[in-house]
């Protein structure tokens, strides 16, 4: 079982800058691919960005150039970076740390993080 705590959401102007955390329990945070996702008002959950066991990253394109994700394992954490917010950026963000072994899934989720980008 993995718990995952987001922290660092809030609100911001178009153009600013946030820097999302998220903490995971145990110590088998380095097994796990982490991402981000994010769910605006009537829209379906989407991948933001993920980040595998060995740092490999895959950015959504409406993102790219904008946000960077990290892990940093001995802190057992997963960044994420986003600068030059977009209105289109308001959503909850999650936090998702995903296995597969032997056949088998590990999906463990966040409680979520509200980002708003208005002026």
């Amino acid at each position: 079982q993995v718990q995952l705590v987001e922290s660092g959401g809030g609100l911001v102007q178009p153009g600013g800058s946030l820097s999302l955390s998220c903490a995971a329990s145990g110590n088998i945070f380095s097994i796990y691919t982490m991402g981000w996702y994010r769910q605006a008002p009537g829209k379906q959950r989407e991948l933001v960005a993920r980040i595998s066991t060995g740092g490999t990253t895959n950015i959504a394109d409406s993102v790219k150039g904008r946000f960077t994700i990290a892990r940093e394992n001995a802190k057992n954490t997963v960044y994420l970076q986003m600068n030059s917010l977009k209105p289109e950026d308001t959503a909850v963000y999650y936090c998702n740390a995903y296995r597969t072994t032997l056949g088998r899934d590990y999906n463990y989720w966040g409680q979520g993080t509200q980002v708003t980008v208005s002026s």
